[in-house]
């Protein structure tokens, strides 16, 4: 499959799972992930994550997991 499609699901995986990888971080309802990611040039991919929640706390934590999953399994 593609690598880019394996790497934005690995992406959301991640996100979800964050409370799991990341010490004292507490599990959040997330209401939705988006993970982009664009060829850029010949040798860069640029990978973007957006978290949302209506909860009232932030999804930084989430949002930089996901980066960080996608970027791994492209690796």
């Amino acid at each position: 499959g593609s690598v880019l499609e394996v790497a934005r699901i690995a992406g959301i995986m991640g996100a979800k799972r964050t409370p799991e990888l990341i010490p004292l971080c507490h599990p959040l309802p997330l209401t939705s992930v988006r993970v982009d990611l664009a060829l850029e040039g010949e040798d860069a991919i640029v990978v973007k994550a957006e978290c949302a929640t209506d909860a009232k706390t932030g999804v930084e934590m989430e949002a930089l997991t996901a980066v960080s999953a996608a970027c791994l399994t492209i690796y």
